[in-house]
Order: structure tokens, then C-alpha cells, then sequence
């Protein structure tokens, strides 16, 4: 498969595809927002809160179904702020698992590698007992942060590529 350029963030990209989902849908109090910041890029940023049994930021990107029968992996070229985060993906966005890739980021820019072979099936942080991704379908990609600690967090992502 040749590369395939999911997502890049520019000075006028559009996010209306992107949605931001906190631990609000469950009593939270976590706050979080993206926008396309002044360097083109998107920038992920908030706060994480503990409070009434809260614990995660998360920004969401939906499309139509691709098949990535014959891709090896993502790319990510990003600049994180030294957290930990995981990038998450759904066959389909009516499922409710997902397949998660844990990862860390330091303060310049990187770029991170996440064989398709290693997405791991989960659901509200519990691992299941299901294959791991086969890439037969995608929907949906998100990047999320539940350090289980009070945070605030800055991640600017540039790109997203299936390779």
C-alpha cells in the first residue's frame, strides 16, 4: 500500500470532522478543545480533572469507511508536552471498543509509529478479549489522555498517514 494521507493540519484546515469528547458523557468536569493553531497545526489542549469520577480528554476524527487490508502501520508527526496518550481506533463508530496504542511524547517534535499489528482491543480502559485490529475497516481515529491524574495537556499534531 502505498502512503495515504488521513489527516494534515494547516493554517485553514477544517475540523468540522473532528469532535471533542470529555469525561462530561460520564459526571466529569474535564475540559478540552482543538483548533488549528497559529503554527498550522492542531493543537489538542486542556484540562484533565479527577473530580466526580472523571479522568480523560479525548478529540475524535470520523470519516467514510477505509479498508487498510495492506497497510503496516500510522504515522504521527506530532509535538507532545512529555505525557503519556493513547491514539485509538473503530472499524466502525457504532462499536463501542476500540483498538488502543498507548504512547509517550516529549516536547519536540517526533514522529510515532504504531504498527496496526499492536492496536489492542479495549472498552472504558479494560482490555477484552478479542483478536487485534486486522485493518479490515476504519472510521474513526481519536487521541486521548486519562492519566489518572489532575493535568493540563498540549498535543500538536501535523499529520496523520496510514503507511
Amino acid at each position: 500500500m502505498k502512503p495515504l494521507l488521513l489527516f494534515h493540519f494547516d493554517h485553514s484546515c477544517d475540523l468540522s470532522q473532528w469532535r471533542i469528547v470529555n469525561d462530561s458523557v460520564m459526571g466529569g468536569i474535564s475540559s478540552s478543545f482543538i483548533i488549528c493553531n497559529t503554527d498550522g497545526k492542531g493543537l489538542f489542549t486542556g484540562t484533565v480533572s479527577l473530580e466526580n469520577n472523571g479522568g480523560f480528554c479525548a478529540v475524535k476524527y470520523t470519516f467514510d469507511s477505509l479498508s487498510l487490508q495492506d497497510a503496516k502501520s500510522f504515522s504521527v508527526r506530532l509535538k507532545g508536552d512529555g505525557k503519556a496518550y493513547q491514539f485509538r481506533v473503530k472499524n466502525k463508530i457504532s462499536e463501542a471498543h476500540s483498538y488502543v496504542f498507548a504512547f509517550e511524547t516529549t516536547t519536540d517534535r517526533q514522529t510515532i509509529n504504531i504498527p496496526i499489528s499492536e492496536l489492542k482491543p479495549a472498552f472504558r480502559g479494560q482490555k477484552l478479549n478479542l483478536p487485534a485490529y486486522d485493518g479490515k475497516q476504519l472510521q474513526e481515529i481519536t487521541f486521548l489522555i486519562g492519566n489518572k491524574k489532575n493535568e493540563t495537556f498540549e498535543l500538536a499534531i501535523e499529520s496523520i498517514t496510514i503507511i
